[in-house]
């Protein structure tokens, strides 16, 4: 079939304008037959791709908030306990059971100190008072007792101080002694012996630790910080 110029013009118009408007591709125009009548080769449209759906972000889930750290307990400092001086006096038997002129008897005396204090001159003092007489016992002659202290230096047995009399002396008159730093601990050891012409009788041994740098308008627990009283009795030999 013979196809006129015009017509196939007027149909490449018409296509044109149609893809303008719907987007899509026209379709080829058919190209006028040979005379020898050949059949005509259809041409297919390209098909648009279409555009490919959006990949939706997944949801994230909230990260837990860390847990806050847990605050030490408060520590509270303890308080210092104050601690004071103190005296023990011990021997066998806890009393001094003398024979006048037998064997002396030893006793010891342990000064422990406590942390509030340090000492610079600790003296210890014994006084007894005169003996209480018993039936029969001898009155005293003034020379009844020898006390003697141990040398810790060189383990000798040295005269030691025994005041007998029935007053008191003021402890701000007593002088010397030996120092004793905070929490020290120091043990003295005495022996006490009846002279043959001694008195007989009873009457306690009094002990005193003086503090003889106690400052003047001291309190008498100052100037004496540290007491016992040790009880004793002089016979006569069977």
């Amino acid at each position: 079939m013979y196809v006129r110029p015009r017509l196939l013009i007027a149909t490449a118009v018409l296509s044109a304008t149609l893809a303008a408007c719907t987007g899509h591709a026209a379709p080829a125009t058919p190209k006028a037959p040979s005379p020898a009548g050949g059949a005509t080769a259809s041409v297919t449209p390209s098909a648009t791709p279409s555009p490919a759906p959006s990949a939706t972000a997944a949801p994230q889930t909230p990260s837990a908030s860390p847990a806050a750290p847990t605050p030490d307990p408060v520590r509270t400092a303890t308080p210092v306990v104050k601690t004071h001086l103190s005296m023990s006096v011990a021997t066998t038997g806890g009393r001094l059971n003398l024979v006048r002129g037998g064997p002396a008897q030893e006793f010891t005396v342990t000064l422990r100190n406590g942390n509030s204090k340090e000492y610079r001159h600790l003296l210890l003092a014994f006084q007894m008072e005169s003996l209480v007489p018993g039936p029969g016992d001898i009155p005293s002659t003034g020379t009844d007792f020898l006390l003697e202290r141990r040398d810790p230096a060189t383990g000798t047995w040295r005269p030691a101080d025994l005041r007998i009399a029935n007053d008191f002396k003021p402890y701000g008159l007593y002088e010397g002694g030996a120092a004793l730093a905070r929490d020290a601990v120091r043990v003295e050891r005495y022996r006490l012996r009846a002279t043959a012409a001694g008195a007989t009788g009873s009457t306690p041994v009094m002990v005193s630790v003086i503090d003889t740098d106690a400052p003047e308008g001291a309190t008498p627990a100052q100037e004496r910080p540290g007491y016992y009283s040790l009880p004793h009795t002089t016979k006569r030999r069977p």
